[in-house]
């Protein structure tokens, strides 16, 4: 099997999940951890989501296949990841798409993240019952 050339690739991340989304010479086909990205994400809003680059630069799809690989987090958080991963690739494969990819919130990094437990308290922001006497 001849070896497919990669078009450009990109690093996304969301919380703690981190993809990393590689373009190659194909047939309009994605795959993510090696796996169908319909068997990956079953949600379809999910997957939507994360084609949301696709459809805002009208990027021609069916001549790239899409590969990812995703590691940490959730679920909704390796979506968000591959989005972010997803629009990174497409602006090194044609840089005129970045200002409307900026412009739709595609290229800012999600950072929201869980805040850390604090020593002496139970969780982040929780305290312990306050007793006067």
């Amino acid at each position: 099997m001849a070896i497919k050339k990669a078009i450009s690739a990109g690093t996304g991340r969301r919380k703690t999940a981190t993809a990393r989304v590689t373009l190659v010479e194909g047939s309009g086909k994605w795959t993510v951890n090696g796996v169908a990205l319909e068997a990956y994400l079953p949600s379809e809003a999910l997957r939507d989501y994360l084609k949301q680059p696709v459809a805002i630069s009208g990027y021609d799809m069916e001549k790239v296949d899409v590969v990812v690989s995703a590691k940490g987090g959730g679920i909704a958080g390796q979506a968000g990841a591959i989005r972010h991963g997803l629009a990174r690739a497409l602006v090194a494969a044609d840089e005129t798409t970045r200002a409307s990819l900026k412009k739709a919130g595609c290229m800012t990094r999600d950072s929201r993240m869980k805040e850390r437990k604090k020593p002496g308290q139970p969780g982040a922001r929780k305290r312990f019952q306050f007793s006067k006497r």
